[in-house]
């Protein structure tokens, strides 16, 4: 679908595409989310992880083999219409903008929350006005073109990864060391935990949405050098290194709070490792947990601007958003007007974002999003396929079942954001078309 001359420059390598895979992972799920997973699961918060990141796993082989069936713009939105039938392409990409830009949005206020708290201000009128600040910033570096993007992406997963490092070393310490403690370890739970499968299956889903973030470097699959080898490799690592972090974070965040008081925090304040590295015995660690947050969510915003603009270039390349915004600035070799697009959506979510609300219909959405990709990785043909088809099937029947063990009325709203779009599909984008045709 894309003319010469209009597509994007293959700059990204293998520690490039890993970085901006773990930039969209080590972000929101595991600074806020893992409290929210924590709230519905208790003691057992440690299993969705685990089973999250195994179906994460099942999704990311079926990504990487489409992404190098097929690596252009779009992820599985130009699967879908490959493989499948053009409405699960665009539904794939509807779901894809309706919840990335929402955790975009989410990524935006957490940063700003957490400035807050690290320069020691107690008011939330400054919230919305850092966090637009925030994505202004990420907006106008994603402008400037993939190669400075990723540096500062780079720059930014580190720093958070350095963090996180320092969090787990410190909680671990912490936890041997203590005569005791006021949590309940994650080797010893609780047997007056009243948590039920529901709570773990619904915790799992929570939790899946935090993994997707490899689906970034599928997504990206246009600016990636040597696709076919590196687009596979960079997903398996990210999901391997990511899997690791958060069950360590999780196991020190348990031991050391226990999984109410965890839960809590994320629900009332939004700042649970905060919380928990308050009660560790190196208070200065509480600090570095701070600057790691702001630093993760710049990066989350950097990844979700980037995936999110090449998707509405995929989508108005076929004319199922306005074709102006498929343009590609020659200079910067960036989707300008995608990316304008995109962050002014983001804008006016902020105004109105809800961190509950928003990742569990993240969740929902994403799960649906993923089923479709298992579906068309199961359409593959055997010259195309990499890896057998049960793992496809596992993953497409995973995301099925665990997408309906949210709240209900979560997935109500997002049935009926679905629906929506395509109402939008069958007949808006035709008369937007005939009105362009006119005009021309």
């Amino acid at each position: 679908m894309t003319k010469e001359g209009d597509s994007l420059r293959r700059e990204i390598g293998i520690i490039g595409a890993v970085m901006m895979g773990l930039g969209a992972i080590i972000g929101t799920g595991i600074f806020i989310g893992i409290g929210d997973a924590a709230r519905v699961a208790g003691d057992w918060v440690v299993l969705s992880i685990a089973l999250a990141a195994i179906v994460a796993s099942l999704n990311g082989l079926s990504s990487a083999q489409l992404a190098a069936a097929h690596p252009v713009s779009g992820g599985t939105y130009e699967y879908g219409y490959r493989w499948l039938h053009p409405s699960f392409g665009f539904t794939a990409g509807w779901l894809f903008l309706c919840a990335k830009s929402a955790s975009a949005a989410t990524a935006a206020l957490g940063f700003a929350g957490y400035a807050l708290r690290f320069l020691q201000m107690d008011t939330d009128q400054l919230q919305k006005p850092i966090a637009l600040f925030c994505l202004v910033i990420v907006i106008a570096f994603v402008l400037k073109g993939i190669r400075l993007s990723s540096a500062l992406n780079t720059f930014v997963v580190s720093t958070t990864l350095v963090s996180l490092l320092i969090f787990i070393t410190a909680g671990a310490l912490s936890l041997v060391f203590a005569d005791t403690r006021p949590g309940v370890s994650t080797l010893e739970i609780s047997e007056q935990s009243t948590t039920s499968w529901k709570g773990i299956l619904e915790g799992c889903a929570l939790m899946f949405v935090a993994y997707t973030g490899y689906g970034r470097i599928a997504t990206m699959g246009e600016e990636v050098r040597n696709p076919s080898k590196n687009i596979p490799t960079a997903i398996l690592l990210t999901l391997g290194v990511a899997m690791l972090v958060y069950l360590l974070v999780a196991w020190v965040s348990i031991g050391t709070v226990g999984a109410q008081s965890l839960g809590e925090t994320a629900i009332t304040k939004g700042v649970p490792l905060e919380m928990v590295a308050s009660h560790f015995n190196a208070p200065w660690v509480k600090n570095v947990v701070t600057f790691g947050a702001m630093t993760s969510m710049l990066g989350v915003n950097i990844n979700l601007a980037l995936g999110l603009s090449r998707v509405v270039l995929a989508m108005g390349r076929r004319e199922d958003l306005p074709s102006v915004l498929s343009r590609i600035d020659e200079a910067r070799k960036s989707p300008t007007n995608a990316v304008v697009a995109v962050g002014t959506l983001i804008a006016c979510l902020i105004l109105v974002g809800n961190v509950k609300l928003t990742w569990s219909l993240s969740a929902f959405t994403v799960l649906i999003y993923y089923a479709i990709t298992n579906l068309a990785a199961l359409r593959m043909s055997d010259q195309e396929r990499r890896y057998p088809r049960i793992l496809a099937l596992l993953g497409l029947s995973s995301c099925l079942f665990l997408a309906f063990w949210v709240d209900p009325y979560v997935w109500i709203v997002g049935l009926g954001i679905i629906g929506i779009g395509l109402v939008w599909w069958q007949f808006g984008r035709h008369y937007l078309s005939g009105f362009s045709s006119k005009r021309g």
